[in-house]
């Protein structure tokens, strides 16, 4: 069914003129890709979900943007050079704009599944993709509109790749701490090859004579309900929530791994004390209970309130004789070990099993090296925080800037 063509709602503005997509680019369809994908290929093979292969061929060699014709239609891609694209995308040629500009635009002020035009797998026609209004500014005001979000695009990747860099680091030195652990010395113990007189044989795999292995109840606190997950759904609504209270704490606050709360909602102290076995205190673990992320968790800072478990988390008080710290990061360790995954059920959606947690086998040296090793990351883990809170204020200014440059709301002047 075709979808009418409807003028955007944001067309008056001053020197912009109301444009087709085709008087703007060509738009052709892509070619069928099964008998040129090579494993030495430079050219990518480009899908609707991006990129798929490389090919030694290409079908364009220059710049272009690509949308799905089947399937993923609402996701443009952007290609700076010779590319394949299959035969269930367009691919644009013969631009009379900037071609990053119209990415831009595409991305953020088309909204193309509104144009679906199939009850199954989403479909784009191209008459009709060619007839969709565009607010086009002169080509000098593109470009630097283009230049603008570019400069942004840049940074966050070089953000995102210093990121990736800082965790690899990361990763590697929690294979050694969490399982060589650190010595009297302040040095990692050498490894079990060079020294076997320092390990022992546990359910665990070789670990330090002086660490013991316990399951997750254990290594917690021994008050009652040191583990524990957020209400029965029922029990906690949004039809309980508050303007002020005590706060909701949300899976979504720890699926990066670190501590995150943009927005609260709470509850009355009465609802509180209703679901009492459901708080939360300052240096609990909190972890993401349901949902794809599953398994992600991080420590509610030592300075926050007092709050109440969502239905979709939950949290691990740790005993004296233990560190939260040291726990949140073998936690990290063992969420990009695959080790959560073994106490995750997947039947209606990913969840991890409260009583698997429970009897989780993990890796506890004495406290005091604990802190050496938390200790040993610790700078590291800084790096990545501060970075990754960088990176998160570089998207917020890239959205802010696409609603104000790509709208006209605010003029770059020519």
């Amino acid at each position: 069914m075709n979808k009418p063509l409807e003028k955007p709602d944001r067309f008056e503005v001053n020197n912009w003129t109301l444009k087709r997509i085709k008087e703007l680019a060509a738009i052709n369809y892509g070619r069928a890709s099964s008998d040129i994908k090579v494993k030495k290929g430079r050219n990518p093979i480009i899908g609707t979900g991006g990129i798929i292969g490389y090919s030694g061929d290409y079908v364009y060699d220059n710049e272009s943007i690509i949308i799905g014709r089947k399937g993923t239609i609402d996701e443009p891609f952007y290609a700076s050079d010779r590319f394949w694209a299959i035969d269930t995308t367009f691919y644009m040629t013969s631009f009379i704009c900037s071609v990053k500009w119209l990415y831009y635009y595409l991305s953020y002020e088309v909204n193309l599944n509104r144009y679906n035009e199939a009850t199954g797998v989403p479909s784009l026609n191209r008459v009709t993709l060619e007839n969709i209004f565009i607010n086009t500014p002169p080509l000098l005001e593109q470009e630097k509109i283009a230049n603008i979000l570019n400069t942004v695009n840049n940074t966050i990747e070089k953000t995102e790749a210093l990121i990736e860099k800082y965790q690899k680091v990361k990763e590697g030195m929690m294979q050694d701490l969490f399982t060589r652990g650190i010595g009297e010395d302040g040095k990692l113990r050498l490894p079990y090859h060079e020294a076997p007189e320092l390990y022992k044989e546990t359910e665990l795999g070789m670990l330090p004579k002086e660490w013991g292995v316990v399951t997750m109840a254990e290594f917690a606190s021994d008050e009652k309900n040191a583990i524990v997950d957020g209400p029965f759904g029922s029990n906690l609504k949004i039809e309980h929530y508050k303007n002020e209270g005590v706060p909701v704490i949300q899976s979504g606050f720890v699926t990066s791994n670190y501590f995150s709360a943009k927005k609260y909602h709470y509850v009355s102290k009465e609802k509180y004390m209703k679901e009492i076995r459901s708080q939360v205190s300052p240096g609990d673990i909190v972890m993401a209970k349901i949902g794809a992320q599953c398994g992600k968790c991080a420590k509610l800072p030592e300075n926050h309130e007092v709050g109440i478990l969502a239905g979709n988390s939950l949290k691990i008080s740790v005993g004296e004789n233990n560190l939260s710290d040291y726990l949140e990061a073998l936690l990290h360790y063992y969420y990009t070990t695959g080790r959560i995954a073994e106490i995750t059920s997947t039947t209606a959606q990913p969840a991890v099993s409260l009583s698997k947690l429970k009897k989780m086998l993990i890796c506890r040296p004495t406290k005091k090296e604990q802190a050496k090793i938390v200790s040993s990351f610790g700078v590291l883990s800084g790096y990545i925080f501060t970075e990754e809170k960088y990176l998160s204020i570089l998207h917020d200014l890239k959205q802010a800037l696409m609603q104000d440059l790509l709208t006209g709301k605010v003029r770059v002047p020519a």
